[in-house]
């Protein structure tokens, strides 16, 4: 089943994306009983919007060995995930524009003279798969952690790198991933799929940069939702974007970033300036 969230004029509803292209509506509540309806019209003539509005959005990184092996010899790979928390006003959905905002009003905030010169570019696309969850999980077993999702989702972990990167020095991270807009998700939340085995791409303007398999992710989704699960209560609908494989680049105003994966979709965004 594919959970699509669209915009209504009595505010934003939930519906089946099947496989003809229409919507058909969803009564009650996707994370318990609910009951498939009336056609609501071709998905393309609906407004769609980021699936979720979730509780938490968790990022994870250096999840891909081939990433990690992207900084040389002296790469660090991680023996736990490397988790962070990011703002639920970072979320956008389908469609919606990425911005990329300049400098002013920020960098008389810092004294960090690199983030004065210019705080956020390059700003980085890093295509990622998301798992969302869909009932309450605390200190559960890895056997029982898939249990706990509801289904799966396209995610872009927009990464501004001057501010990421004087953040990590520091033993922090959030402001660079966290900027608004900078967490596309989209276009649906799949159920049903196996997490260790979807084909994922990165498409930068029609050329695709990214292209793995989730099979070679470090930490797998099950291990992902066990982790976290241990210190944190983690609700219906929280986020949890899965790290990003090789390849990927920059993004400059005018351009259109895909993350396209099997059994989900494609989530589109364009890019602008701020």
């Amino acid at each position: 089943m594919k959970i699509a969230r669209y915009a209504t004029n009595a505010g934003p509803a939930f519906g089946s994306l099947n496989e003809d292209g229409a919507v058909y509506a969803i009564s009650g509540d996707i994370f318990g009983e609910f009951d498939v309806g009336a056609r609501v019209a071709d998905v393309d003539d609906l407004e769609l919007l980021a699936p979720i509005d979730p509780p938490k959005l968790i990022g994870v990184g250096g999840n891909y060995l081939a990433h990690l092996e992207e900084g040389g010899d002296d790469a660090f790979v991680p023996q736990f995930p490397m988790v962070f928390q990011l703002p639920s006003t970072s979320l956008i959905g389908p469609g919606d524009p990425i911005v990329i905002p300049d400098k002013a009003g920020f960098a008389h905030a810092v004294n960090n003279r690199d983030l004065q010169d210019e705080p956020f570019r390059p700003v980085d696309y890093e295509s990622e798969l998301v798992a969302v969850i869909g009932k309450p999980c605390h200190r559960i077993s890895p056997d029982a952690a898939l249990d706990y999702v509801l289904g799966y989702s396209c995610g872009n972990d927009v990464s501004a790198r001057p501010l990421q990167l004087a953040e990590m020095a520091t033993g922090v991270l959030m402001l660079g991933k966290g900027l608004e807009t900078f967490k596309p998700l989209g276009p649906v939340i799949a159920t049903d799929l196996d997490p260790t085995n979807l084909r994922l791409r990165g498409r930068h303007n029609g050329v695709v940069t990214q292209d793995t398999n989730t099979s070679d992710l470090l930490f797998s989704v099950a291990s992902l939702v066990t982790y976290l699960a241990q210190a944190i209560r983690l609700e219906p609908g929280d986020c949890i974007y899965t790290g990003t494989p090789s390849g990927g680049g920059s993004l400059e105003p005018g351009d259109t970033i895909e993350v396209d994966i099997d059994g989900i979709g494609v989530l589109s965004n364009p890019v602008v300036a701020g």
